[in-house]
């Protein structure tokens, strides 16, 4: 029976189960570790010698071979796409030097095609350009510059003999474009004197060119564009020998398409005059950067090797991301490039390794053995860089000779071949270690089951008391109790066991009592949650009459459906959908006399704050309209710096673009910051006038003054102006896809000729056909504005 004492902890000591537990299963584990350990180093020693034995035969010769062969092979796909295109240009070439150097012909062939052809070589004068083009239509764009022009604005004669029989290039440019070496486009510039620019196919290029390179137009094509390229053809002519390379066809540095937005290589080949003595053009094509790449970038060798294409200055204009980042480059665009033109500079001399910025690009070297950073590392690379063949380049001033690049770089733990028959090795002594580790484990339990019989024998009694009352607790005798004869750990395991017992006697006679406390506490707990419940049913309902309340008075304060048809010489329709109860979106129609003002909004969000900003823009908007601000920049001014204090003091973090449209019966005119405006006309021209110079979003600085612009809109009868939210753009259909601008320019132009109501619901009804069972994530609005 119990004594009524606690029994005290006792640290093991050598006489305790503990201790003698300890000392057998300790030596017998310190064996298993000492007999297996000493195995697998033993095993371990005679792998390392076997694998480094194999790993050092035959490596550096094999993999270095590979990387050769595959080196050479990659220089030729990419010599090859040269090869081709320089042919390609050759044969345009060859087809308008025939005609040079036979007047007679050239005039007959010119005449034809002009009379079978007449839109290649009828030109329309551009009054704001100051140029003449061809209209579309024609295989090819011919553009003439102003001061190419007469006083009429028709071409020079001897301009408009060049066009006439440039027309030429119309026959044989469509078959190089379409076989061959894939180009982005062919064509043929005039000479210094009477440099028209024909191009395949049809572009708009002269108005690009205005758009990009502003002052083209009233200087030398040639000067402007490519400085120096004539000059060195010009002392070609005079002394073929201080060509750089044999052969005429002459390439640039990569730079960015005008016309296209892509980075290209343009080549091109002078055409000379029937007496050899001068430079008559040029014939020319394009190709992107992409075709060059893709042979670099689809380069592979082991699991991460890459290769790069670099110019002899080590710009590298070829690489793909995986490579950029091994190599540390750092890539930039840059205005410094060759005349008017945008070329790239990502440089090997740059780059954030060492070894990379060291290497040697002025001659052709065999396999070398860097070493790069990693993750804080040195990681050791095989790399090996061959030289293309010589060409001739022009990146600024005379032409020179230059021998591109092609490298290619792999981490030497990659590119080991025999470390094959290294893992052979290895997987056999790994066997060996395994098979030794389970007989040592073998023998451990072995020693461990003999030594845990032996000591059973003295702890088989108390545990046999143990489980004897254990059983008759299991028959519901909570009065056993059991003997403690010994103080190590069997004894506090019958002490442990004894107040156990007590404690189970001790709940059971308290069962009924315990339940009944427990139940106490538990219909509390259901009173509480009845209370909490009902609480938080209140509260929703609360909330949810608040959010009615405002998307009432949001409704409210829109302009109605009568206002909109006061308007003698305009249709006004509109259209608000909150992407919640209430939304951000704003828009209203202000009339003060013969004064209207337009105007949409939309505050970042949507919910009960953004409603709440939408009111009061609303009611500022009217308050100054009422007030006689017919100034709209001072409109604007004066709306934020109300909005914003109120922004302040109510501390909503919220802004929002705006925009206003005023409308005297005569002008138009447009400020603020907001999406596109579109503006159908009535012959079907479509207009997108970007907002963004014209202010800023309202609400994020107290004074907006120094960033309002305005800009009038011519709008005659017949035209139509959309007005809308992101919300109209943006939505999504099932697919992810955005109902975008596009889409809506050809709604608006789909339906111009109707009324603006139905011009409304008819991009509504296609809008919402759309987004179909996807989501509307924002609000929705559309203004349409129709001159009667």
């Amino acid at each position: 029976m119990m004594d009524g004492r606690s029994p005290s902890k006792r640290p093991a000591r050598l006489g305790s189960f503990r201790a003698k537990f300890i000392l057998v299963v300790g030596g017998a584990v310190l064996f298993d570790l000492l007999v297996s350990g000493g195995l697998a180093l033993w095993n371990v020693q005679r792998l390392s010698r076997d694998a480094t034995l194999q790993v050092g035969q035959g490596l550096e010769a094999a993999s270095q071979e590979y990387i050769r062969t595959y080196a050479d092979s990659t220089v030729a796909q990419v010599s090859l796409l040269l090869r081709q295109v320089h042919n390609d240009v050759d044969t345009l070439a060859g087809v308008l030097q025939a005609q040079i150097d036979d007047p007679e012909r050239n005039s007959d062939v010119g005449a034809a095609i002009a009379r079978t052809s007449p839109a290649s070589v009828s030109l329309v004068y551009d009054e704001k350009g100051k140029w003449s083009q061809n209209a579309p239509g024609s295989v090819s764009v011919v553009s003439v510059w102003s001061y190419l022009l007469g006083q009429d604005h028709e071409p020079r004669p001897d301009v408009q003999t060049d066009i006439q029989t440039s027309a030429v290039l119309d026959l044989v440019a469509p078959s190089l474009l379409q076989h061959g070496a894939s180009k982005l486009q062919m064509y043929y510039i005039g000479s210094k004197e009477r440099p028209i620019f024909r191009t395949a196919p049809y572009t708009d290029q002269a108005q690009t060119f205005d758009r990009l390179y502003p002052g083209h137009n009233e200087a030398s094509f040639w000067d402007f564009f490519f400085p120096g390229l004539y000059e060195s053809w010009q002392g070609w002519a005079k002394d073929a020998k201080t060509r750089p390379v044999a052969g005429d066809v002459t390439q640039t540095a990569p730079y960015t398409d005008a016309i296209t937005g892509k980075l290209i290589v343009s080549f091109f080949h002078p055409l000379w005059t029937a007496d050899r003595q001068d430079v008559a053009g040029a014939a020319g094509a394009d190709i992107t950067l992409d075709q060059l790449a893709q042979i670099v970038e689809n380069v592979k060798v082991a699991q991460s090797g890459f290769g790069f294409l670099a110019m002899s200055d080590g710009n590298v204009v070829a690489i793909n991301s995986t490579g950029e980042k091994t190599l540390g480059l750092r890539s930039a665009s840059d205005a410094s490039g060759a005349g008017a033109l945008t070329g790239l500079e990502r440089s090997l001399k740059g780059s954030s390794q060492p070894a990379i910025a060291k290497l040697a690009l002025d001659r052709e070297q065999g396999i070398q053995h860097l070493l790069l950073q990693q993750d804080g590392n040195e990681v050791p690379y095989i790399a090996i860089v061959k030289k293309l063949p010589a060409t001739n380049l022009w990146v600024s001033g005379p032409v020179r000779q230059e021998a591109m690049l092609l490298g290619v770089v792999v981490p030497e733990r990659e590119i080991d071949a025999s470390l094959y028959a290294a893992q052979a090795k290895i997987s056999e002594a790994t066997n060996r270690i395994v098979l030794y580790q389970i007989l040592a484990i073998l023998m451990s339990l072995l020693i461990v089951t003999i030594a845990v019989f032996a000591a059973s024998k003295r702890i088989t009694s108390g545990i046999s008391a143990l489980a004897g009352a254990a059983k008759r607790i299991q028959a519901k005798d909570y009065s056993v109790r059991v003997a403690i004869a010994s103080r190590d750990e069997v004894g506090e395991a019958g002490e442990a066991f004894n107040r156990m017992a007590e404690e189970i006697s001790y709940h059971t006679e308290n069962l009924e009592q315990l339940v009944e406390e427990r139940t106490a506490q538990i219909e509390d707990a259901k009173e509480e949650i009845s209370t909490l419940n009902a609480q938080l049913q209140r509260e929703n309902r609360r909330l949810g009459t608040e959010l009615a309340v405002a998307e009432r008075i949001q409704l409210m304060v829109l302009p109605l459906h009568q206002e909109l048809e006061e308007f003698q010489a305009l249709e006004i329709a509109a259209y608000m959908r909150p992407a919640e109860e209430v939304g951000g979106d704003y828009y209203d129609v202000l009339k003060n006399g013969s004064r209207l003002k337009i105007g949409i909004g939309d505050v970042t969000g949507h919910g009960l704050e953004s409603g709440v900003l939408m009111l009061m823009v609303q009611s500022v908007a009217r308050a100054l309209q009422e007030a006689g601000n017919t100034d709209a920049v001072k409109f604007l001014t004066d709306l934020n710096s109300a909005l914003f204090k109120n922004i302040v003091r109510t501390k909503i973090d919220k802004h929002l673009t705006l925009a206003f449209l005023d409308y005297d019966g005569k002008e138009m005119i447009l400020s603020g910051q907001h999406e596109e405006v579109v503006v159908v006309r009535a012959n079907g021209e479509v207009q997108r006038i970007d907002t963004m110079d014209l202010g800023i979003p309202i609400g994020l600085e107290a004074d907006i003054s120094a960033f309002i612009k305005t800009r009038e809109i011519a709008f005659d009868k017949g035209d139509l102006i959309l007005l809308h939210t992101d919300g109209v753009t943006e939505a999504e259909n099932d697919a992810g896809e955005l109902f975008g601008i596009e889409r809506l320019c050809r709604e608006a132009l789909r339906l111009k000729g109707q009324s603006a109501e139905k011009v409304v619901s008819g991009i509504v009804s296609t809008l919402m056909l759309f987004i179909g069972s996807q989501k509307i994530y924002d609000d929705i609005t559309l203004l349409a504005v129709r001159h009667r």
